[in-house]
């Protein structure tokens, strides 16, 4: 060995982000590649063969906003149309959800602004019964797959409609109708989750597969390595989609090892196909999450997609990203914003316009307005319990244990014999 004298000390990195308060954001130096230059191999191939695409970016739409590449969907104009305006719900369901929460009538939001694409476009790509497990930011499978506005505001408003009955955070939503698997506050839990769904559909012979989402923040959790192992293992017919928005919560995705390479180069280690996505092109993450469904349903196995995207506003509705980003930030993220990218795409290939755009938009601003009309009629979190209390007790398990059962009656006896209801029935 030689002398530890003659060696420097050690030293320990402390990832920064680019861009603190105050600074100027400029992201000049990211590099971007060109839309269409991504090969796009066979679904059957295995995923050593294409290392590459991990670290490069599966890009479909150009800076003239025509389609190109061995990426491009060739989807129908109106498909294209149906997910603008899927899109366009999300943003608006956002945008007064946000205010509601602002005017006090519910306690919580989380806003998707900038990444609807990863959700809505990847909802067109799945088969309708396949089931989802996301985070807390796909409010745009809902939407895409067609769950009534009203019952996802009753849900955040915790009222009287509430099929939840009040026992999840608002925007955990949890939708059987739709293939949604319940949201859970605690980071990750849906990534193993979903693995064991998809073995079971395995096992059982069924055509369904999964998919599933996280941050990439959420990638340092232990479950999300689980989850690859198993996957791996089993060749599990799953999808797992990482939304690398920059930021977790108020840390940037440097704290989850961004500086040291892509978020879809996990995959290489597992054996798993990794590939890295525009999230704010629609088109691209229609293409790659068909794509990985066709190697899932397929047998060849499971694929990871990171989505390439930036949050445009704050982690969720406590959140001031002012504290510890640049204002600038949003405004400066090269990659566009997806809603505006796929309207210029449809207007250059003459099946759109400004007319039909302001129509639409107007129309998706009725729509949810008198959603939040019809489900305000329930009644609103700020307005106290809306549910029976001795309700607390309901849904928990399939059959209730014979002590919950002794619990609440004595709940229901001792509100009788005071007299005193405990919430509004």
């Amino acid at each position: 060995m030689g002398d530890a004298r003659n060696l420097k000390p050690l030293t320990l990195h402390v990832p920064e982000p680019r861009f603190r308060p105050g600074d100027a954001a400029d992201f000049g130096d990211l590099e971007v590649p060109p839309a269409g230059a991504a090969p796009r191999p066979d679904t059957a191939a295995p995923p050593r063969d294409f290392t590459d695409l991990a670290y490069t970016m599966v890009r479909v739409l150009d800076e003239q906003h025509q389609a190109v590449g061995p990426w491009n969907p060739r989807l129908s104009p109106d498909t294209l149309r149906r997910m603008l305006r899927h899109m366009a719900t999300v943003r608006a369901f956002d945008e007064r959800m946000f205010r509601a929460q602002r005017q006090g009538k519910t306690s919580f939001y989380m806003k998707s602004l900038g990444e609807e694409a990863v959700a809505v476009a990847a909802a067109h790509a799945l088969d309708a019964d396949d089931m989802c497990f996301p985070s807390y930011r796909q409010q745009g499978l809902l939407i895409a797959r067609g769950c009534p506005l009203v019952d996802m505001m009753n849900q955040i408003y915790s009222n009287t409609g509430d099929k939840l009955q009040g026992k999840q955070l608002p925007i955990m939503y949890s939708e059987k109708r739709f293939g949604f698997f319940s949201i859970s506050g605690n980071l990750t839990t849906q990534y193993p989750q979903a693995v064991g769904w998809a073995m079971a559909s395995a096992s059982k012979g069924d055509t369904r597969i999964a998919a599933t989402w996280c941050g990439e923040g959420s990638t340092a959790e232990g479950d999300f390595h689980s989850a690859l192992t198993f996957a791996t293992v089993y060749r599990a017919p799953v999808i797992f989609n990482v939304v690398n928005n920059q930021w977790a919560i108020s840390s940037f995705s440097g704290f989850a090892g961004a500086e040291a390479t892509t978020f879809a180069a996990r995959a290489i280690g597992y054996g798993i196909a990794g590939l890295r996505v525009d999230g704010n092109d629609p088109l691209a993450v229609y293409a790659a999450t068909l794509w990985a469904a066709e190697r899932a349903r397929t047998n060849v196995g499971p694929t990871l997609i990171e989505h390439f995207t930036y949050r445009a506003e704050g982690h969720s509705t406590s959140d001031d990203p002012s504290q510890y980003r640049s204002t600038g930030e949003p405004n400066a993220w090269p990659l566009g914003d997806p809603i505006r990218r796929l309207k210029d795409h449809l207007v250059a290939v003459g099946e759109w316009d400004e007319v039909r755009q302001e129509a639409m938009d107007r129309a998706v601003a009725e729509e949810v307005r008198a959603a939040q009309k019809a489900a305000e009629a329930n009644g609103i979190l700020g307005h106290g319990l809306a549910q029976p209390l001795d309700s607390l007790f309901d849904g928990v398990f399939e059959e209730m244990p014979w002590h919950l059962r002794e619990q609440r009656q004595m709940m229901i006896d001792e509100e009788a014999a005071s007299g005193r209801p405990w919430a509004r029935t």
